[in-house]
């Protein structure tokens, strides 16, 4: 099986790195090909680094609470840029305060993200949903 390639990365002001590590290692050891952008990353700069890569998938995330605003726009900013079919995903504390996770998932769908993680998610859950949408089990 060819490794697939993954961008991930912190976006916005954010400057949360050790949840960005954590994921970097998994991933790898999960055999993605894995490019980390680190923190503070913009929009420009994860779509630049997944057409530079040709990467089967975008991984968000955010940890400050203001993702929901730095997330606007991803989606048609990837379109745009010929990235129709790259999986977005993003995870962390994507809002302010306390909201019902349901629903900020659906906001976040409304966005244009395949999957949504909320706080605490173990890497071992973002492995299993790329392993399932990219269909690397098939």
């Amino acid at each position: 099986m060819e490794k697939k390639t993954i961008v991930i990365g912190v976006i916005g002001a954010d400057v949360h790195a050790v949840g960005n590590k954590i994921l970097y290692r998994a991933f790898l050891d999960a055999g993605f090909n894995v490019v980390n952008l680190g923190v503070m990353v913009s929009q420009e700069e994860f779509i630049a680094a997944a057409i530079e890569s040709n990467a089967s998938a975008i991984l968000v995330s955010s940890l400050y609470g203001q993702g929901e605003l730095d997330c606007r726009g991803l989606r048609e900013k990837c379109d745009e840029a010929g990235l129709k079919d790259i999986l977005l995903y993003v995870g962390g504390n994507v809002v302010i305060g306390k909201q019902d996770f349901s629903e900020v998932e659906q906001r976040f769908k409304e966005m244009g993200f395949d999957r949504v993680f909320g706080p605490g998610t173990l890497p071992e859950v973002d492995i299993a949903a790329l392993h399932e949408d990219l269909h690397l089990d098939d």
